[in-house]
């Protein structure tokens, strides 16, 4: 299957993949995908997490094979499910992975505002692994929090606050830093390890709308320079995505020199371009916490 669909910058769209599992439909953006193969057999590692089914190298790349049923908490393949099932073999946060799955229906292009945030009864809070719900034909589709699956069977591959710790005593900073970031549990972090580092003046919000409703309101207060000195946005966010916000920061003439750092799993070659044309000022890959305090340290020395 064709995953290499090109969408305009800044437009708030997004390509997502629809697959099944059990019967039940389930979704992952398709700037996270490499590749879809069928089903190969693995290598099982000695003492690994239950969800991990073993490595295989389709080509010079060693590549982990997570099985979301086991995530999922479902029932497990049988040996002749596993002949007609797939392998959606990603990267993100600078891992290959492969996410065993039962099949693919197609690619759908839709708005971030068309994506519904899961309520308590679905996901709560950090412990979720949902990040969205859109409706497709009828069809519910809930768009799993791959980050969070592979932090949670290793937790090495999140955010690593140790290096927060190395910086040691720092002076405080009133830098006025506005954090646009979707999921609680990297929010939390991110702030936590911000005022670690010394930066106290910070507001966080919850998707890129919510940031600029910020900014907009900085803007009719005459506050914006004492609260928006720099931007730390996510990519992937429901209602306005982190290219939306940073293409509308960067148009407006009172905005536009406000630095903007990209701070997202889907920070790759590809979308350092992106990311680029639209005029992030930095732009860095989940989970290099300590490389965005220096960032940050180096756009206001």
């Amino acid at each position: 299957m064709d995953t290499n669909i090109l969408l305009e910058n800044g437009t708030n769209e997004l390509e997502v993949l629809e697959f099944l599992l059990e019967g039940q439909h389930y979704g992952i953006n398709v700037a996270k995908i490499r590749e879809i193969i069928t089903y190969m057999n693995v290598t099982p590692v000695p003492n690994a997490h239950p969800s991990i089914e073993g490595i295989f190298m389709p080509r010079d790349t060693m590549i982990t094979a997570i099985n979301l049923r086991n995530c999922l908490q479902m029932r497990d393949y049988e040996e002749k499910e596993k002949a007609t099932s797939l392998f959606i073999i990603t990267n993100f946060n600078q891992l290959d992975i492969a996410f065993h799955v039962d099949a693919v229906l197609g690619i759908h292009r839709v708005s971030w505002n068309q994506i519904i945030k899961p309520g308590s009864t679905v996901s709560t809070s950090e412990d979720g692994i949902s990040t969205g719900i859109i409706k497709i034909d009828g069809e519910l589709i809930i768009i799993l929090d791959f980050e969070k699956i592979v932090t949670d069977i290793n937790p090495e591959t999140g955010l690593k606050v140790s290096e927060i710790e190395e910086l040691g005593h720092r002076a405080p900073r009133d830098l006025g830093i506005l954090i646009a970031e979707d999921s609680p549990l990297l929010n939390k972090l991110i702030v936590d390890s911000l005022k670690q580092a010394g930066y106290t003046n910070l507001i966080h919000t919850e998707n890129g709308q919510q940031a600029y409703d910020v900014i907009t309101q900085c803007k009719e207060d005459g506050t914006l320079k004492q609260h928006v000195q720099c931007v730390i946005t996510d990519i992937e966010m429901p209602v306005m995505d982190g290219h939306r916000l940073t293409k509308l920061i960067k148009e407006d003439d009172d905005t536009k020199d406000i630095p903007v750092v990209i701070f997202s799993s889907l920070v790759n070659e590809e979308m350092k371009r992106k990311g680029a044309a639209l005029g992030a000022d930095a732009q860095l890959s989940k989970p290099e916490i300590g490389n965005l305090v220096h960032i940050i340290d180096g756009l206001f020395q």
